[in-house]
């Protein structure tokens, strides 16, 4: 990671990158790399937009070998973004802000032989050879970091977080070879129980959508010429084919596509394409006019009521009240606001001195609005101002706003900040509506943050480093995978077909190769087979046709082995 990458990463996203650590890539994974993009290349090079293949270069992807994540850091920086190696499934809230300050998360996991077509979970494939490449493009990278920021402030609800752990389990199950059957089926209808239990759709799964369904799944041009560019497409020759079939609608892309959820393990019906890569930040733009965020009021706090997470609601006055909303008071408008648990009171996302979760523990509640007679917000009051309400330190007042809160006791001390008053702390506090008492002396010093509108409702904290920890951001890596000696003599024999391609002795090269070709005999491994067939079409050896015989997809039991073998002899055989 350069110091240009290292300097932009706040110190609460540390906890997600970890040491690629390249030697553990054994020379099979190696293999499955080079198969994987000499396939992705040779049908992405007419089908994919101009963007891609450019981009491989320009980013540091070879075919020949899995990149270092460090090179594809070094090579985004000459494009204003940067990488960063992570271990499978990170917290999408954490991905976000990782995308929304140019930095692209790359999974360092490499899927296996028998996830070759497809891998349940994030890997190198998909990170580095289906997101980085497009990068190069400026207006497709402004779209990527644009939506961070906006995916930053949408709100996310409880059901979206239990819904990641179970597809994250589940993934993670389904990559270890160790899992049996019954973990993998256990996972499964855990899934299926947690998706079925979702009551609402939250703005973070509307904006999952919108990624889905441009970053992933994005088609680009016209309908009858449709281009790839969604980094699940660009990962997947299988997905790739079928994206630009005839039985895949394709839409014309807008704001609507949010309106079409996802499965991610079933082919998708339609494909949505956009006009250029300038549009996606338009239909971005749309789509963020309807969240909270931009719009606070009621709509945001029912939002944030309804997630169960903790949100932050901004006042005009530019406090920041970070917690879980537990519900408010309204006429026409919120008048009363109230949070459970441990809350926060920040400004421009700092928190305020002694306004942490340990002064607010067990919740916090204040106003909103204009005081009675007065036709200001009281954050715009002076100091003199504040004298004529009977508002001096150490002495007793009563402040009643339009609503009927009345807020009575006395004066310990207030703060300001860029000239506006945005909290009185008051000792001795009764607060009153009507006949309901909503603060009383005995639960301790009342800290009122003043503000006469809601203007945000976003998702998180404000101060995410001083607020601690909440479950979005838990970080979980994958385990370190162990081989079986079984396994060990693979990888030799594909580190062997490695060396061959730089051996530059005819009688050496030959002798390797007879070697590898009586145990491609005996232990028919596919893969083997297609790299030996590519080195003896290469140096004419004759071998070739007897290979080529025992690679007929017929030959093998499964229908996505059968897939690989043809597509890869049909690659291995073309003049070179």
């Amino acid at each position: 990671m350069t110091g240009t990458t290292r300097n932009r990463i706040p110190p609460h996203l540390h906890k997600y990158i970890v040491a690629q650590n390249y030697a553990r890539y054994t020379p099979e994974d190696q293999a499955v790399w080079r198969y994987i993009m000499r396939q992705l290349r040779n049908f992405l090079s007419t089908h994919a937009h101009s963007s891609y293949l450019e981009g491989l270069s320009k980013t540091g992807i070879s075919v020949d070998q899995i990149p270092r994540i460090e090179v594809v850091d070094e090579h985004l920086n000459r494009f204003g973004w940067g990488a960063v190696p992570v271990s499978g499934f990170i917290p999408p809230a954490a991905f976000m802000e990782f995308q929304s300050i140019g930095v692209l998360p790359i999974a360092s996991d490499m899927r296996t032989i028998d996830h070759l077509l497809y891998t349940p979970a994030p890997d190198i494939v998909h990170e580095a050879a289906g997101h980085a490449p497009i990068l190069i493009n400026p207006d497709y990278a402004a779209y990527l970091r644009q939506y961070g920021e906006v995916a930053c402030n949408t709100i996310i609800s409880k059901e979206d977080m239990a819904q990641y752990e179970a597809i994250r389990i589940l993934s993670d199950c389904k990559e270890d070879p160790n899992s049996t059957p019954h973990e993998i089926q256990q996972a499964e209808a855990h899934l299926a129980n947690v998706n079925q239990a979702m009551k609402h759709v939250s703005e973070a799964a509307l904006l999952s959508r919108m990624n889905w369904w441009t970053a992933e799944y994005g088609l680009i041009g016209s309908i009858d010429n449709a281009k790839i560019f969604g980094a699940g497409l660009l990962s997947s020759v299988g997905e790739s084919r079928a994206s630009l079939d005839q039985k895949v609608k394709k839409i014309p892309l807008s704001v609507d596509c949010v309106n079409y959820s996802y499965d991610i393990t079933e082919p998708q019906p339609q494909l949505f394409v956009a006009r250029d890569f300038a549009q996606l930040g338009e239909v971005l733009e749309k789509l963020a006019q309807q969240l909270s965020y931009r719009l606070g009021g009621a709509h945001g706090l029912d939002r944030a009521i309804e997630a169960e997470t903790v949100n932050t609601v901004q006042l005009n006055s530019g406090i920041q009240i970070s917690g879980v909303v537990k519900k408010y008071l309204k006429d026409s408008t919120p008048i009363y606001l109230q949070f459970e648990g441990p809350t926060q009171l920040s400004v421009a996302h700092c928190e305020l001195e002694g306004q942490g979760t340990a002064h607010h523990a067990q919740g916090f509640s204040t106003p909103v609005g204009l005081l009675r007679d007065k036709g200001q917000c009281l954050s715009t009051f002076q100091d003199s101002d504040l004298s004529q309400l009977g508002i001096q330190r150490g002495e007793r007042a009563k402040l009643t706003y339009q609503s009927g809160v009345e807020v009575e006791g006395r004066v310990h001390n207030w703060t300001r900040a860029d000239g506006k008053l945005i909290l009185i702390t008051w000792k001795e506090c009764r607060v009153k509506l009507g006949s309901q008492t909503l603060f009383e002396p005995s639960w301790g010093d009342y800290d009122m943050a003043v503000g006469s509108q809601i203007t945000s409702v976003f998702g998180g904290q404000a101060d995410r480093e001083k607020y601690g920890q909440i479950n979005d951001f838990v970080a979980k890596q994958i385990p370190s995978k162990t081989y079986s000696e079984e396994k060990r003599a693979r990888h030799k024999a594909f580190q062997k077909l490695r060396d061959m391609r730089s051996i530059q002795d005819p009688a050496t090269l030959k002798t390797q190769f007879q070697s590898l070709f009586q145990e491609f005999q005996s232990q028919r491994d596919w893969l083997q087979g297609v790299e030996l067939l590519e080195i003896a079409n290469a140096h004419h050896f004759p071998e070739a046709s007897q290979i080529q015989n025992l690679l007929k997809p017929e030959n093998f039991t499964a229908t996505h082995i059968r897939e690989c073998v043809s597509d890869g002899v049909a690659l291995a055989t073309r003049p070179q």
